[in-house]
């Protein structure tokens, strides 16, 4: 018989007595959402020099219209790679250790970033620069895989279970944290260095930075203890007898259909309101690049403190309730900011603001997709659930809301409300069937 299917909270011989959030705690958390900004910061710095990278990394006579199509090619690969990289990695996070899988993906990721920033150039090695840099990319994405599962999975099994929630808002904040630096260096290397310097040796110094800092990262990581979940599990002998994932497949489709459902939620509310709502306004609004771009930087600070706070309150009230005020305040506010400032952006930074606030709700939706799974699978039915959802919806909603905008200009509105809709749907039922109560106590976690 398979013994993984109980809950954590069962391995603990008598109920734990709640303790709060220790200095222990709070490094865990600070060391794990360093990891996982500079993670997310590796992996998205390749949009941001994308232009540069593709006039480099492929013949000079190409259309650029296909050199283009080619370069973001290879940044979509790295999603590609993802559902793979972290099944696998969340495989062995099941069988030999939360931490040793957290170290690894670090790894997998600082060293792909940094040979980028070494990569020679098409012209020095023909067709083989941009077969490198796809292979790299994919390593990227195999890696970012499995850091966002992984973390969840190590900080939520190492605080209190009444700090679920806070605890996963914390790390989204982090990884938020990661595109807002990316965001923050291209602005400030495209500001420093000209066009020539910039494809003469700028364009590196991101990677190379990334790359750095990711050792950097991976060294104190080495202060964090592996989780108290699963060092329980080690030595009552009750970690997962088969795959972890045919497990997940036959035993926890339930929790499967919740995970994917709230990383839909997710995924829409980053893709659509944080990385394309710029370049619609600036299309169907006629602002700047400067203009849209400042106040995006805004909107993408409000969503840390957005997250900080659903996580804070989640604790509180339950992530079922949260989820639900957050994902309705998401489809109203974006409605009310995109389609007043199509007419007139006067209140662009303030609505926009208001907006990220609410897409915060990315700081709940993690405790959701964890809480759904036992100890001994957890890692590998979030990291499916997750990167499964992620690379369907996330490849999904771009070229939806790209169509969807041909026959109306308020289409990226209907999208996000529809998904409003369903986490206010997904919020109450969680918060009627209680099935997001936690399964993490264990009597080392409290």
């Amino acid at each position: 018989m398979n013994k993984p299917s109980r809950a954590a909270g069962q391995y603990a011989s008598a109920p734990a007595t709640p303790r709060a959030l220790t200095r222990q705690d709070a490094k865990t958390l600070s060391l794990s959402a360093l990891g996982g900004a500079l993670e997310f910061y590796d992996f998205v710095i390749f949009v941001f020099f994308a232009a540069v990278v593709g006039k480099l990394f492929f013949p000079a006579d190409m259309p650029d219209w296909l050199r283009q199509v080619q370069t973001f090619g290879i940044f979509a690969a790295g999603y590609i790679a993802r559902p793979l990289g972290g099944v696998i990695m969340a495989h062995f996070g099941d069988l030999l250790g939360r931490k040793k899988m957290f170290m690894f993906s670090i790894m997998l990721m600082a060293c792909p970033t940094l040979a980028m920033g070494l990569l020679p150039t098409y012209e020095s090695i023909g067709i083989w620069a941009p077969i490198a840099l796809l292979l790299l990319r994919m390593l990227q994405g195999a890696a970012i895989g499995g850091e966002a599962p992984g973390a969840w999975v190590f900080v939520t099994e190492h605080v209190p279970a009444r700090h679920t929630n806070f605890a996963c808002g914390t790390l989204s904040a982090g990884l938020v944290a990661g595109i807002l630096l990316g965001s923050v260096v291209a602005t400030i290397i495209n500001a420093v260095y000209n066009a020539e310097e910039l494809a003469a040796f700028g364009w590196r110094i991101p990677f190379l930075l990334g790359g750095v800092l990711g050792f950097v990262t991976m060294y104190l990581r080495r202060w964090l203890h592996e989780t108290p979940i699963f060092t329980e599990m080690q030595e009552m002998k009750t970690l997962a007898e088969e795959l972890p994932l045919k497990t997940i497949l036959r035993n926890h489709k339930g929790g499967i259909i919740v995970s994917m459902l709230a990383t839909w939620i997710l995924t829409g509310a980053v893709v659509v309101t944080i990385l394309m709502t710029p370049t619609l306004l600036q299309k169907l609004a006629g602002l700047s690049a400067q203009t849209t771009l400042i106040a995006n930087s805004l909107a993408i600070i409000a969503v840390i403190v957005g997250c900080l706070v659903s996580g804070a309150l989640a604790d509180r009230f339950g992530s079922g309730p949260i989820l639900a005020i957050w994902s309705a305040g998401m489809g109203i506010s974006y409605w009310v900011f995109f389609s007043t400032v199509l007419h007139d952006a006067t209140h662009l930074i303030g609505l926009y603001v208001i907006v990220g606030f609410f897409v915060g709700l990315t700081g709940v939706v993690p405790a959701v997709a964890v809480k759904s799974f036992p100890a001994a699978v957890r890692f590998t039915g979030l990291s499916f659930s997750y990167n499964v959802a992620y690379a369907i919806f996330g490849g999904m909603t771009p070229m939806a809301v790209t169509l969807l905008l041909k026959s109306n200009p308020l289409a990226p509105t209907y999208y996000i409300a529809g998904l409003g809709v369903l986490g206010l749907v997904l919020g109450l039922y969680l918060s009627i069937s209680k099935s997001e109560q936690p399964v993490l106590a264990t009597t080392a976690a409290g």
